[in-house]
């Protein structure tokens, strides 16, 4: 279990293989969200678009079968309510092709790259608290910086499908400080471990 972001409320766990069907169940028919599996920054788009729902299913099925332990489950009770995917940088071939994502400098780090929350469970700390965890894993796992890459909205209303890479105000929250902006929606925040 993931101690410190683990309250009354919530208990979190990395993602392992025994914990499969939880994460299964959690994403749903959809696979969280137009059958994406948390796959979008990993593989090549083209893979990625063709993919879509059982195959992007399949790799990270595969990817949790190895024990690479891509994230962190938060349960309430012994039901998952929301998931942060979390590893290094470099399992994220997508993000080396962003041009507003790029790598800040040439500082290992870690990334967050996904935070989906049950519907039910929305706009009630989950995301701060899933955040503090992803951190803590990484930090178990040798990381000394653990980046992420939320969503400020340039309007109040903006539809939860679109905030899965979470909210400025759910990482500042958790700790982590703005460390450059290409875009005006799209900061990139960082949490220092060491």
């Amino acid at each position: 279990m993931v101690t410190a972001a683990t309250d009354a409320k919530f208990k979190i766990y990395p993602a392992t293989a025994a914990r499969w069907a939880d994460l299964e169940q959690l994403f749903g028919e959809r696979g969280a969200c137009g059958g994406c599996w948390c796959m979008f920054w990993r593989i090549p788009r083209k893979r990625y678009e063709a993919e879509k729902g059982s195959g992007n299913k399949r790799a990270l099925r595969k990817i949790v079968a190895l024990a690479r332990k891509p994230g962190v489950l938060a349960y309430a009770g012994r039901e998952a309510i929301a998931w942060c995917a979390v590893a290094p940088r470099e399992d994220y071939i997508g993000l080396a092709n962003s041009r507003i994502l790029k790598p800040v400098d040439e500082n290992p780090v870690w990334s967050i790259s996904c935070l989906f929350v049950k519907q039910q469970h929305r706009r009630r700390g989950v995301s701060t608290q899933i955040l503090r965890a992803a951190v803590e894993f990484a930090g178990r796992q040798g990381a000394v910086i653990v980046e992420g890459y939320p969503v400020e909205p340039n309007s109040e209303k903006m539809a939860d499908a679109f905030l899965w890479h979470g909210t400025m105000s759910a990482f500042k929250a958790a700790g982590f400080k703005e460390v450059l902006r290409r875009s005006p929606t799209r900061p990139i925040m960082r949490f220092q471990i060491s």
